[in-house]
């Protein structure tokens, strides 16, 4: 319903309100997209149709997401030209293969793919040592990683610095919201703002003496483990679903961090699954967004 109301929103409103949103002036723009000021106003108030080129030119310029820019194709009359594939379809065969080699490769630390409202795609075994003693609700299809990270029945328990990494995820998903105007992942941050947190929230992020990374501790077992993190995205996207999917790499933070994780993974070569562990990080999450990219493209 809502992308329904968008597409009959005039294509010129939306054009300026992405371009407000990007903090653009209409010469800015203009003169990035090498057309006229008097044509992009023209545009923009409805006096003159852009054209399917003038459109992409447009979007491409204002960084649009490539599900936004097949919204102003449908606003200005013409058919969008990204498609939004499953990702268990079968042309989607190397996306899935590069995924699994990022996330294999970069054991033994742990590593997890999302979508575009952080639902986990998939995840390398090692992701456990996070899930481990979440509520197995949280776990079921489709996992979300936000949920999982700050919700009580989750990892917020065993978060040592909650408050900060709190701080920390809700800050990229406001900054995500900006970017994106996606409603669904606009409920989730008012969803994840109602979740209690016991300490202190820092409103910006300053580093203290020696700080380069807002670091995430958790306690696992008996001991602290100390993690910080990389976010990669594939660089030439051309479908939706390839675009709006996440690598999230962690890292150790600390040398005793480090020789846990390579005990860790030497112990489970040599010891049956644990299903808590590697069941819910390697499988039920990869089965879940399957799940989750199959009923997006049907919808």
């Amino acid at each position: 319903m809502t992308d329904m109301l968008q597409f009959q929103r005039p294509i010129g409103d939306q054009l300026r309100q992405w371009r407000e949103r990007r903090r653009l002036s209409q010469m800015d723009l203009a003169l990035q997209a090498e057309v006229s000021t008097r044509h992009l106003s023209f545009v923009e108030t409805g006096r003159s149709k852009p054209s399917r080129e003038m459109i992409l030119r447009l979007a491409e310029q204002l960084d649009l997401p490539l599900r936004e820019r097949n919204h102003l194709l449908l606003a200005g009359g013409y058919a969008p030209i990204y498609a939004e594939s499953a990702l268990d379809s079968p042309h989607m065969a190397a996306a899935r293969e590069a995924v699994r080699r990022l996330l294999t490769g970069h054991e033994p630390y742990p590593a997890a793919v999302v979508d575009r409202s952080w639902n986990i795609v998939d995840a390398n075994a090692v992701l456990g040592v996070f899930t481990a003693g979440s509520a197995p609700w949280l776990l079921e299809p489709p996992a979300n990683a936000l949920r999982i990270s700050l919700h009580p029945d989750g990892m917020a328990p065993r978060t040592i610095n909650l408050g900060e990494w709190r701080a920390h995820l809700l800050g990229r998903v406001r900054r995500q919201v900006a970017i994106t105007r996606d409603p669904e992942l606009s409920e989730l941050y008012d969803e994840l703002l109602e979740y209690p947190c016991h300490q202190p929230e820092p409103e910006v992020e300053v580093p203290g003496p020696g700080s380069i990374f807002v670091p995430l501790r958790v306690q696992y077992e008996d001991r602290e483990l100390a993690f910080f993190s990389t976010i990669a995205t594939f660089g030439t996207p051309l479908d939706i679903t390839v675009a709006e999917l996440a690598i999230e790499s962690f890292f150790p933070a600390d040398e005793e961090t480090r020789r846990f994780l390579l005990h860790w993974a030497d112990d489970r070569k040599n010891s049956p699954p644990n299903n808590t562990m590697n069941g819910t990080a390697s499988g039920t999450m990869n089965g879940a967004a399957n799940g989750t990219a199959n009923g997006r493209a049907a919808g």
